[in-house]
């Protein structure tokens, strides 16, 4: 394979998520440096293992991305890193990268699911976050927490008292 390797970048695995309205589930990998959110449409099947890796789940007989991790060890080998390489046509491709240089093809969330089973990096194509990526903003910024403070500072549990009428900038009825 020719060509300039593209810059990989550390991304940690947030987790899976279902979209209710469009009933899909994404896996979520962070990019902190960049503050982005790589959402990746995946399967039931890819979910569930995700998920059970990441909450230390063992199942009583291996699963398939389990099956391969005691395969590979079996043999000697293990995942060093896996790389989410490039989106072609709205499609996720990925590659394991064996402690040997080996480069072993997979999809995105196969290669997520081993990662977790070997505690291993998993690095994106930075080209993969600037295209995919979903800007991750702060629920609050540090003046909006210092502001909130303040005001929890004075207040008191009187000031919620009901069964006064609201005045006019509270939101009440009012003309």
């Amino acid at each position: 394979m020719g060509g300039v390797e593209p810059e990989m970048v550390p991304v940690e695995v947030v987790g899976v998520r279902t979209h209710l309205a469009d009933d899909e589930i994404v896996v979520l990998l962070l990019d902190p440096d960049a503050a982005l959110i790589v959402p990746i449409l995946i399967g039931p099947a890819e979910a569930s293992a995700i998920a059970s890796a990441q909450a230390g789940i063992v199942p009583p007989r291996p699963m398939t991305h389990d099956l391969l991790r005691d395969a590979l060890l079996a043999v000697g080998a293990r995942v060093g890193h896996v790389e989410i390489t490039r989106l072609e046509d709205g499609v996720f491709h990925a590659a394991l990268v064996l402690t040997t240089g080996r480069r072993v093809d997979a999809r995105a969330s196969d290669a997520i699911a081993v990662a977790l089973r070997f505690a291993c990096p998993v690095l994106c194509s930075a080209e993969v976050v600037a295209l995919a990526g979903v800007e991750v903003r702060p629920a609050a910024d540090e003046d909006d927490l210092a502001e909130f403070r303040e005001f929890l500072d004075h207040v008191s549990a009187q000031d919620f008292e009901t069964g006064q009428e609201p005045g006019p900038d509270a939101g009440g009825r009012g003309g």
